[in-house]
C-alpha cells in the first residue's frame, strides 16, 4: 500500500484573511481554499486538511462546508478538543478527525495533544464522533506514553508531531528521528500511524525512514513551494517524493 498525502490548504486561508478578513463576501475576496481544493487533488492528493481554529484566524465555517460539498475527496478535519468544534464536526461530517491543542497566542501548532492529561475529555470526544461514523486521530509529540494513552482512548489512529525533528541540527537530528521510529513501532499494532508538521522537500527523504507510516499530513512546505510552481505541481512532486517509501 503507498503512502498517502493529505494536503493542508490552511495557510491559502491565511493569506485571504490577512487582507480580507472583514470583507470576506467581497468578489476580490483571494486567494479561495476552495480552489486550491481543486488544484490540491489536481496534484494527486488523496486527502485535503483542515482546521478551523476557535479564533477563526484562517478558515471559516463557510470554507469548511463547501470544501465538504465541492471536492470528492476525503477530508481531514483538525479541531480543538471543544464542544463548538464537536458541533461543527457532526454536522460537517468529514471522514476524519485529528485532535489537536490549541494556544492563541501561537502562529501555527505548536506541540501535541497531551492525552494523559485530558484523557476522560479526550475519550469522551473520540467516542462521540466515531458514534457519528468519524474516523479519529490524535496529534501527539513522539512519546510513548502518549501513544499508548491515544491507544486506550480509543483513537483510530495517531498523527506523530514531526516538528522537533523538523526543527533539529546536527546529532538531534537522529535523535528526534529515533523518537519518531520508536513511537511509530509502538503505535502500528493497533493504531494507524500518520505524521505531519515541517516536513519538507528537503527532510522527507528521512522521514521515509520511519516505519509503519500510512499518510503524511503536509501543508506549509507544499504552500510555499506553490508560489514557484504552482499547488498542483507542488503536491506532485511531493507524492513523487514519497513514492519509494516502504513501510
Amino acid at each position: 500500500m503507498s503512502l498517502l498525502l493529505g494536503v493542508n490548504i490552511d495557510h491559502i486561508a491565511t493569506l485571504r484573511q490577512a487582507r480580507y478578513a472583514k470583507e470576506l463576501s467581497s468578489p476580490n475576496a483571494e486567494p479561495c481554499p476552495v480552489t486550491a481544493g481543486h488544484d490540491a487533488v489536481a496534484g494527486g492528493a488523496d486527502s485535503l486538511t483542515i482546521h478551523v481554529r476557535g479564533d477563526r484566524r484562517h478558515m471559516q465555517d463557510a470554507d469548511a462546508f463547501r470544501i465538504r460539498e465541492e471536492i470528492n475527496i476525503p477530508l481531514n478535519l483538525e479541531m480543538g478538543v471543544t464542544e463548538e468544534m464537536v458541533g461543527i464536526a457532526l454536522k460537517l461530517k468529514p471522514e476524519f478527525v485529528c485532535l489537536v491543542p490549541e494556544n492563541r497566542m501561537e502562529v501555527t501548532t505548536e506541540g501535541g495533544l497531551n492525552v494523559l492529561a485530558s484523557f476522560d475529555k479526550t475519550r469522551m470526544v473520540i467516542a462521540r464522533l466515531q458514534d457519528a461514523g468519524i474516523r479519529v486521530s490524535v496529534f501527539i509529540d513522539p512519546d510513548l506514553d502518549q501513544v499508548e494513552a491515544a491507544g486506550e482512548a480509543c483513537a483510530d489512529m495517531i498523527e506523530l508531531h514531526t516538528g522537533a525533528f523538523a526543527n533539529a541540527t546536527g546529532d538531534n537530528v537522529q535523535v528526534e528521528l529515533d523518537r519518531l521510529i520508536a513511537a511509530a513501532k509502538e503505535g502500528a499494532p493497533s493504531l494507524q500511524v500518520h505524521a505531519g508538521h515541517g516536513i519538507n522537500y528537503t527532510n522527507i527523504a528521512r522521514i521515509l525512514t520511519i516505519p509503519h507510516l500510512s499518510e503524511l499530513n503536509i501543508g506549509h512546505s507544499i504552500i510555499a513551494r506553490s508560489t514557484r510552481i504552482g499547488l498542483a505541481a507542488a503536491v506532485q512532486e511531493m507524492k513523487l517524493h514519497m513514492a519509494a517509501y516502504q513501510a
